[in-house]
């Protein structure tokens, strides 16, 4: 009895969190305007009218690209680090890993006023780099975590085994470390891109003015009406947020035994 009311709790508990969310993708296809039950029927309408709509279709283009620059340059950056505090005997090793990871722990509001706040004493405004520069600092550390824990599990022995034929520590890189962390890789990238493309809360904080993205200008419609619009917009950013880091769990899943075979 005792586990069937576990098992009962849980389902009450995940279904509270994602009803929500099935209501909001049911909507999105509601041939009526005014989002109630029973439907009237079902429509694609809200979806083309996203696509009509400019200011929307601006802000998933400022997020693709912020998301695509953010993932290119954080997975750079933890490859870089990772392979210094693994491989190598940096001085104060664990004070650097600590820093780098430490923006998880942080409140990501406190993180957004402290870098807004430090960048005004410097004299410096908002701007679309700053914004970059605000989603890096908060996804590097998701992509150190996933890259060193591959990286750890790779033996030292076959990189050496390389450099004793002759390959450069460049060329050992390209040919024996990064294939065989490519599964890390990807899923660090693809996380990267999620979470800069879900991002808000910081967002609000540094991007400069006339700039917005996918959460942000759902945060905008949704302060001067519920239109169906925001349902249908709610679903395309649910597809994007769940199926990449599925898609990339597949890619890495297959790129692992490709590396095992």
């Amino acid at each position: 009895m005792g586990w069937q009311a576990i098992r009962v709790w849980t389902v009450l508990v995940y279904g509270f969190m994602f009803l929500p969310v099935a209501v909001v993708v049911l909507l999105s296809f509601n041939a009526n305007q005014f989002g109630s039950f029973p439907m009237t029927g079902m429509s694609l309408r809200w979806f083309e009218a996203l696509w009509n709509n400019d200011a929307v279709m601006r802000a998933f283009r400022t997020s693709i690209v912020l998301g695509l620059m953010t993932a290119v340059i954080s997975t750079t950056l933890g490859i870089l680090a990772s392979l210094a505090l693994v491989r190598y005997n940096v001085p104060g090793r664990n004070t650097i890993t600590t820093l780098l990871i430490a923006p998880i722990l942080v409140p990501e509001v406190v993180l957004a006023v402290a870098l807004l706040l430090f960048l005004n004493w410097l004299g410096l405004g908002k701007s679309f780099a700053l914004l970059l520069a605000g989603h890096v600092i908060f996804t590097l550390p998701f992509v150190i975590l996933v890259v060193q824990a591959r990286l750890v599990s790779i033996k030292r022995d076959v990189e050496e085994a390389a450099l004793s034929l002759g390959a450069s520590p460049v060329q050992t890189f390209f040919s024996v470390t990064l294939p065989l962390m490519l599964p890390a890789v990807a899923a660090g990238a693809l996380f990267a891109f999620t979470i800069s493309f879900d991002d808000i809360t910081g967002t609000l904080f540094w991007k400069p003015g006339g700039v917005e993205t996918v959460p942000t200008q759902i945060f905008s419609m949704l302060r001067n009406s519920i239109s169906p619009e925001i349902n249908a917009l709610g679903t395309v950013m649910i597809v994007m947020t769940v199926g990449l880091p599925l898609l990339g769990a597949a890619v890495a899943r297959k790129l692992a035994m490709k590396g095992g075979n």
